[in-house]
């Protein structure tokens, strides 16, 4: 659990600083350079990515509590929504009009379906720290960027296409969800 808690310590830590200090996020800018700034930030990420998923793999999960009888159900339509709204923050898309956040707040579905569906500590440490990650982050953005103006429409060929890019992907993520987690989603009986 200990590579788990670092990685993820690693990640918050990482991600919230710009958000929580510009100043602090310029001056390092300034003096490093912003190449230098971002290739150190990737590096950051990725060890941080690197120490979840070694962390993930050496702990032997723990029943912290007993999932919903739905919750697997109910974590698919979930994980469908998260992937949408994933895709839609890199995508011209309407849901940038409803949502100012699109990309964190995928993160937060997608703690939330993984929550539903698995009640070990590894699963909750992960999914719970991530999916309050998100919500910080959104509020410190929020507070850095000030008041919010919507972007202009998207057309219906862009919202097309980011629902058949999403359906893509939500069927790649099932397919390749037992190599990643170990677990496969769909049983068929």
């Amino acid at each position: 659990m200990t590579l788990l808690i670092a990685g993820l310590a690693l990640w918050v830590l990482i991600h919230i600083m710009p958000a929580a200090t510009t100043a602090w996020r310029q001056a390092l800018v300034e003096s490093a350079g912003a190449k230098a700034y971002r290739a150190v930030f990737a590096l950051l990420i990725t060890l941080g990515l690197v120490l979840i998923v070694l962390g993930w793999r050496s702990t032997e999960p723990v029943a912290v509590y007993v999932p919903p009888a739905w919750g697997r159900d109910v974590s698919l339509f979930l994980m469908f929504l998260s992937v949408l709204l994933f895709g839609a923050s890199h995508a011209k898309t309407n849901v940038k009009r409803l949502i100012r956040h699109p990309q964190l707040t995928a993160v937060i579905v997608w703690s939330i379906a993984h929550l539903l569906a698995n009640g070990d500590s590894r699963s909750l440490v992960l999914f719970g720290t991530l999916g309050v990650w998100a919500l910080i982050e959104m509020l410190l953005i929020n507070r850095r960027d000030g008041a919010w103006t919507p972007p202009p429409p998207a057309s219906r060929r862009s919202e097309l296409i980011a629902a058949a890019v999403t359906v893509v992907v939500f069927i790649v993520l099932i397919a390749v969800h037992p190599w990643i987690a170990g677990v496969p989603l769909l049983h068929v009986d």
